[in-house]
């Protein structure tokens, strides 16, 4: 059993079901995905999931990002409700799957209820060792900061010690990070963010350089990391240079900042301050 206490570990950010299959390289070109990128579906994408639906055989599993990082952590922890999820879901069978999944992982979920959208799913397509991901974010898109004035919740945030957001949320609520963030600066918590894609640095940069000075733990992998400094105008493609100007980036805390930034096979690549560690991933 875990010796942490319950509510140790807040994470936020967008409570999808996840629609998984196998596709060829022509079905993503079909739609203008690319191969292990992650993106938010328009209008086109609509037909996409009834093809996928109607044509292929497709597995329904519970995700999000930060959701499936805290249902990993339960797994871990071994002790059920040390980490709290908020995101929104819809009123519907999907949002109830998405509950009882992570209920039954450990997570003390915490959702906002949007009665009259559906519940966000995305299009998890398997091709080869590649993946790709098109979120259709519905009722996820619709979370309000209010729902952290809660009183209920209000207490767990008093609670939590750890804050896990996905930059994919900068998308949702920015100002409901902020407000998390804020708080685990002023309290001497930690707050961690993870990039989570290319196009928020590409798109959504100046909500991003509002949340920057206040994250104690950058997470984000090697395309990532290469367009969060093209972003800043950095030129060099080397991860280890973009974690040290990332970890030197101002600061609200005295407490230094730690940058992990992952490659695939090759090494994972941590700073923390100046320092520069490299870690080997068992292949």
């Amino acid at each position: 059993m875990s010796p942490l206490p319950e509510n140790t570990l807040i994470g936020m950010c967008n409570p999808l079901l996840d629609i998984q299959t196998t596709v060829e390289k022509s079905f993503l070109d079909k739609w203008g995905l690319k191969e292990n990128d992650a993106i938010l579906c328009d209008d086109k994408h609509n037909d996409m999931f009834t093809e996928l639906t109607k044509d292929f055989t497709v597995e329904y599993i519970p995700g999000g990002a930060a959701q499936n990082s805290l249902r990993v952590a339960q797994w871990i922890l071994n002790s059920p409700n040390r980490t709290v999820f908020f995101g929104a879901v819809g009123k519907d069978q999907y949002g109830e799957l998405l509950a009882t999944k992570a209920k039954e992982a450990g997570v003390n979920v915490q959702y906002q209820i949007n009665e009259t959208v559906k519940t966000g799913t995305c299009a998890a397509l398997i091709n080869g060792t590649h993946r790709s991901l098109c979120a259709h974010l519905a009722a996820a898109n619709t979370f309000t900061q209010d729902h952290l004035q809660k009183e209920e919740n209000q207490k767990i945030i008093e609670q939590a010690k750890y804050f896990y957001v996905t930059g994919f949320f900068i998308t949702v609520c920015p100002p409901a990070i902020i407000q998390l963030a804020t708080h685990s600066a002023e309290f001497n918590k930690t707050f961690t963010l993870n990039l989570s894609a290319p196009f928020i640095s590409q798109f959504f940069f100046d909500k991003l350089s509002e949340i920057i000075p206040l994250v104690d733990v950058l997470f984000g992998n090697e395309d990532e990391a290469a367009a969060f400094a093209n972003a800043h105008g950095w030129e060099t493609t080397c991860v280890k240079e973009i974690a040290l100007k990332a970890a030197a980036l101002p600061k609200k805390s005295t407490k230094p900042r730690l940058v992990v930034f992952t490659q695939g096979p090759e090494p994972v690549v941590v700073v923390e301050g100046d320092k520069v560690t490299e870690y080997p991933v068992t292949r």
